[in-house]
């Protein structure tokens, strides 16, 4: 199976309001690009995949995405979560892929071997894999192949819609819970969460965290 990985990350500037409280809108920039970067150093070390395309139009991820040896498209960039990766999707179908990964910029936990599980859980085609976030409502790690087996969804509500549209579309979902995966950072106490991590432990993004005095406003 060809199967491509997707990263869509929007233009940082404003991003993470849900962090206002804790966080400037400088230190949001700042821990986006490092959670970005180790969810696409996790992406890039992982087996298995064709390549690793970053759905992007923003300035500092282009550069980095390139730097590292990604793919950079910028169809449906600003077209949010949901219409960055369909558009990234279209793109790689119409290449020859059989099959895309997509997860999102922030879950900086996220391993390569995590990615290798989701992976190698995922079956022959049709068919859709799916790894949620720590609260069930989230869709952070999902494989479908073909590429677009499965209307995608993405949203605070995303998780069981997902499941429900796979089963609309005659696909049995593979449900893999993986920690890393599933601890998105979108609000204060998500940090908190992630700190209390094993595998947060040795990532940039808890050094981030204890270097800026973010854990100290806790």
């Amino acid at each position: 199976m060809t199967l491509w990985a997707v990263l869509p990350v929007k233009e940082m500037a404003g991003s993470k309001q849900r962090l206002s409280p804790l966080l400037s809108p400088g230190e949001r920039v700042a821990l986006m690009r490092v959670m970005v970067g180790e969810v696409l150093d996790a992406l890039l070390r992982a087996r298995g995949l064709a390549g690793v395309a970053v759905v992007t139009l923003d300035g500092w991820t282009t550069e980095e995405a390139r730097r590292r040896g990604a793919r950079v498209i910028t169809a449906g960039a600003r077209d949010g979560h949901t219409g960055s990766v369909t558009a990234a999707a279209r793109v790689l179908a119409a290449e020859g892929a059989s099959g895309v990964l997509t997860m999102p910029g922030d879950i900086p936990a996220v391993t390569a071997a995590e990615v290798e599980a989701l992976v190698a859980a995922h079956g022959a085609a049709p068919a859709f894999t799916i790894a949620p976030a720590h609260d069930e409502k989230g869709s952070n790690g999902v494989v479908l192949s073909p590429p677009g087996a499965v209307p995608l969804r993405f949203g605070e509500d995303s998780y069981f819609p997902h499941l429900a549209a796979a089963r609309a579309q005659g696909i049995e979902p593979r449900v893999v819970p993986l920690p890393g995966v599933a601890m998105d950072i979108d609000h204060p106490e998500d940090i908190a969460m992630f700190a209390g991590l094993d595998l947060a432990f040795g990532t940039r993004t808890l050094r981030w965290l204890h270097e800026s005095g973010v854990l100290t406003r806790l």
